[in-house]
């Protein structure tokens, strides 16, 4: 003990001796943080590279994709592989809905909303509402236009369901599914094209169509006038989400590919809203010759076929 306490009197003489010897000296004590300089600090925290980060899905864009990535690492004959798709909260759903329908000019609705945790649940739930949505509001627009006629009996057509049902869900997914293909493709033609998975392009055209769900609410309205400006209204919307999406995408291909993409992507769109509001609120009803069924007491029955 004498001798380590001797040690340790020396080196306290040897550091005393040296700061006497020179009083300008830095010391650095184990207890102070050590300061950040701050022409570094600031180039740490450039004004306005933190959002071309999110947008270009640079740095922690990257991390958070990486992140996402290693998420799904369960075989896909797994339960665990598909709950991944669900696990959102309702605030994440209900963000995403807000950025479908109040779309922001030059944001990427990929990047913004789905990179970080591409859902199914989003997209199953927005179908399932618009088919019913369409089906309920198909039949009351129907009844609300004969309502009154004395020869209209109102019968409830519930094969609109699974036509409104076929109609949607082939085309949330079988047009996303051939888009995926069709950048995968170009993707091995032009090297610095942005690509989507499968299921970023299947979340964003489910959350493209809940603006339609209001307006077919709204379909009910008995004026054509009205339905037609509500069409192009909610086309607007949604198209403006796809374009926003998917332009960046094919935007370095060729100009001619690139613009007849897009061009299809809204084509398709459109022939889906105008599609639905033909055929289930403005369809023609055909007033053919009432039948007539004889009944068993002698009296006559009329029915009315449409």
């Amino acid at each position: 003990i004498a001798c380590l306490a001797m040690y340790l009197f020396a080196e306290f003489d040897d550091a005393a001796n040296l700061l006497a010897a020179n009083p300008d000296a830095t010391t650095i004590s184990i207890d102070e943080p050590v300061e950040i300089p701050k022409n570094q600090h600031s180039r740490l925290q450039e004004p306005g590279r933190e959002e071309d980060d999110e947008l270009l899905g640079t740095d922690d864009s990257d991390k958070t994709e990486l992140l996402a990535g290693q998420k799904k690492s369960a075989p896909f004959w797994t339960f665990e592989y598909y709950q991944t798709f669900f696990d959102v909260d309702t605030y994440q759903v209900l963000d995403r809905i807000k950025g479908s329908v109040f779309p922001v000019p030059g944001k990427n609705f990929v990047r913004l909303y789905i990179r970080s945790n591409p859902d199914l649940y989003g997209p199953f739930w927005i179908c399932a509402t618009l088919v019913f949505t369409i089906a309920v509001s198909g039949n009351l627009s129907n009844f609300f236009i004969h309502l009154g006629k004395p020869t209209y009996h109102y019968v409830p057509e519930f094969r609109k369901v699974s036509i409104a049902a076929t109609t949607i869900y082939a085309y949330a997914w079988l047009v996303p599914l051939a888009l995926w293909g069709f950048l995968m493709w170009r993707n091995s033609k032009v090297m610095n094209i942005v690509s989507y998975s499968f299921l970023e392009i299947v979340c964003v055209y489910g959350y493209s169509l809940f603006v339609y769900i209001p307006t077919a609410i709204l379909w009910i309205i008995p004026q054509k006038v009205v339905r037609w400006v509500l069409v192009v209204f909610s086309l607007c919307l949604s198209g403006s989400v796809l374009v926003m999406t998917f332009w960046p995408a094919v935007r370095d291909d060729n100009r001619r590919i690139a613009v007849a993409t897009v061009a299809t992507i809204l084509l398709l769109h459109a022939l889906l809203a105008v599609g639905c509001l033909a055929y289930f609120f403005d369809a023609p009803e055909l007033d053919l010759p009432a039948p007539i069924i004889p009944a068993h007491n002698g009296t006559t029955v009329i029915t009315k076929s449409h």
